[in-house]
């Protein structure tokens, strides 16, 4: 499973600043000395489509387990962590987001816990 934005390519100074960001965390799964999964964890004070209104919001913006790794639980203790971090920085609720055709990670969040608040479709044309 990926889901946001870090799952790509990224150039190093980005990832860098990410690390070094305070409203944001990321959270690594290890077996013995190898990185099975991570999570990223960052603070929002937009609405990400939440129920609650006032903010700030956690919102978790990636996560990734090898496929040989997935369905032991290891992406839910990613996504318990992110939520203990959000709660400790004072979040009131916690989002996220997936594509709307990612049907993996749909039901994925369904199973983490979430609901869905919001469906929408982006849109764009040549001019």
């Amino acid at each position: 499973m990926c889901e946001g934005d870090y799952c790509g390519e990224h150039d190093d100074e980005d990832v860098l600043n990410a690390m070094q960001n305070p409203k944001m965390a990321t959270f690594i799964a290890f077996d013995a000395d190898i990185a099975v999964g991570f999570s990223r964890v960052d603070i929002r004070h937009e609405s990400i489509w939440t129920e609650s209104d006032i903010g700030p919001w956690g919102h978790l913006d990636g996560i990734f387990v090898l496929s040989e790794y997935r369905n032991q639980g290891i992406a839910q203790v990613l996504v318990t962590m992110c939520e203990d971090w959000a709660r400790e920085n004072d979040c009131v609720e916690f989002g996220s987001d997936c594509d709307f055709d990612n049907d993996y990670s749909l039901v994925f969040h369904l199973k983490a816990g979430f609901k869905v608040t919001h469906r929408l479709i982006h849109f764009s044309k040549k001019l």
